[in-house]
């Protein structure tokens, strides 16, 4: 058996055990249980490979075939496909993860915003973990807790946009803060360095619409969905194929180095699964879509596409499960909003 480290989204972690031959599936399907979580599609197990990459375990592939030393790896739960409107997230639990994800993201630098944008984010976590605003409350707060890189000098614009939220419940500040993060440029991206033909340093990344180029935080090219004839790897080297309409103004295929074989191969798989998840009407079956295929390759999305997940919702009335949030004061207790076990503690038994 296999007794493997889960990071959470709040950074609990819990030991899982599974099979020696489990695939990735089935610990992924293990920690979302713990959760509680229905609309699971929209998350993923991210890990550190032993070639120092950040990557995604793999649904359908052995865990003993990924990682070398299973039992010394971390491995993180992460949200892994951004919808462009999280308006389209049916379960209060969702949401918070996604509220949590934004959080991490904001502390790490990895969603960088405006001052005033950072702030008002920043106010809505505060609504949710702490209540209503009370000054002495927030400056002792920001004092010990880091949102930001560079909180210090926003404390005064934070308690000023928290002032204004009085009376929103947690799941009320997670719609809100959603609402403004979604509307960031830099929502969902994810860059991936590389450089362009000419040996341009330049960022890579995958989302909804398509595979991005951009140079630094700012979007210099889209290549949506439509535009794409197909995806592949030689290598380092990660081409883009065009539609026959669309070469016609330019090249037709686009090549771009990246850092080694298998970077470039794990950003390739997850553009796999973007376009599958956001373009695709059900899961793949198991000979791989030509699109986005690399010859030889296996490859493909597992899971549930969000118009399945949307259709679904849509039909079923789906049953919230109680969980609990991770709050910092108990001026919460009168009106508690549940969250996850140990994050998620389970209050089932409470209910």
């Amino acid at each position: 058996m296999l007794h493997l480290k889960v990071q959470f989204l709040d950074d609990s972690q819990k030991i899982f055990v599974v099979d020696q031959k489990s695939c990735g599936k089935g610990l992924f399907n293990l920690t979302c249980s713990h959760l509680n979580l229905a609309e699971k599609e929209y998350f993923g197990l991210e890990f550190r490979s032993q070639a120092g990459n950040q990557v995604w375990l793999e649904p359908l592939k052995p865990i003993t075939k990924q990682v070398k030393n299973p039992k010394e790896v971390l491995f993180k739960f992460m949200v892994k496909f951004f919808p462009v409107d999280p308006g389209h997230l049916r379960e209060e639990l969702t949401r918070y993860l996604f509220t949590l994800q934004i959080k991490k993201d904001l502390a790490h630098g990895r969603l960088p915003c405006s001052d005033k944008s950072a702030a008002l984010l920043v106010s809505h976590l505060l609504q949710s973990e702490l209540g209503d605003f009370h000054e002495k409350t927030d400056q002792q707060h920001l004092a010990t807790h880091r949102y930001l890189p560079n909180q210090e000098y926003l404390d005064n614009k934070i308690m000023h946009y928290h002032r204004r939220h009085s009376g929103k419940t947690p799941a009320e500040s997670d719609v809100q803060l959603l609402d403004v993060a979604r509307k960031l440029e830099m929502y969902g991206i994810r860059p991936h360095p590389a450089s362009d033909g000419e040996g341009t340093q330049i960022n890579l990344a995958v989302t909804h619409m398509g595979v991005l180029v951009l140079r630094g935080n700012t979007k210099i090219n889209t290549f949506n969905w439509s535009k794409i004839r197909k995806l592949s790897f030689k290598r380092k080297h990660f081409l883009i194929k065009l539609h026959a309409n669309i070469s016609a103004l330019c090249k037709d295929t686009l090549e771009f180095t990246m850092a080694s074989r298998d970077t470039c191969k794990a950003f390739w798989k997850t553009c796999v699964e973007y376009h599958a998840f956001f373009r695709l009407s059900e899961e793949p079956k198991s000979k791989p879509k030509a699109l986005l295929c690399s010859k030889g390759s296996s490859f493909r999305y597992s899971g549930r596409t969000q118009r399945q997940l949307l259709e679904h919702g849509r039909k079923a009335k789906m049953k919230s499960l109680p969980f609990e949030r991770k709050h910092y004061t108990s001026r919460y207790d009168e009106r508690q909003c549940r969250s996850s076990p140990d994050l998620l503690t389970d209050v089932s038994k409470q209910v």
